[in-house]
């Protein structure tokens, strides 16, 4: 999967982190398409208190997606937020 991140801008609006989903075709069928986002969007309702406020988050599911596990998406969503979250 991928995960893109957009910061908000220093002094706007405390508005709380939004996160979309994009799971094409590519992945399978109807049933697949909307069990991988059902698992995505469970994952990261864990997570949106943790993103910044104001951010701005897509998550893309790859074709792999549509075979992975329950702990496996958790396992691939953790380490691309610890990724795009730590520090540089």
């Amino acid at each position: 999967m991928v995960v893109h991140l957009l910061f908000a801008p220093a002094g706007s609006t405390r508005e709380p982190a939004r996160v979309g989903f994009v799971v094409n075709k590519a992945v399978g069928n109807a049933v697949l398409r909307n069990r991988v986002h059902r698992r995505l969007r469970a994952v990261l309702a864990a997570r949106v208190p943790e993103l910044p406020a104001g951010s701005l988050t897509v998550v893309r599911a790859l074709p792999s997606s549509a075979s992975a596990s329950y702990d496996e998406l958790v396992a691939d969503v953790d380490g691309a937020l610890r990724r795009l979250l730590e520090p540089r």
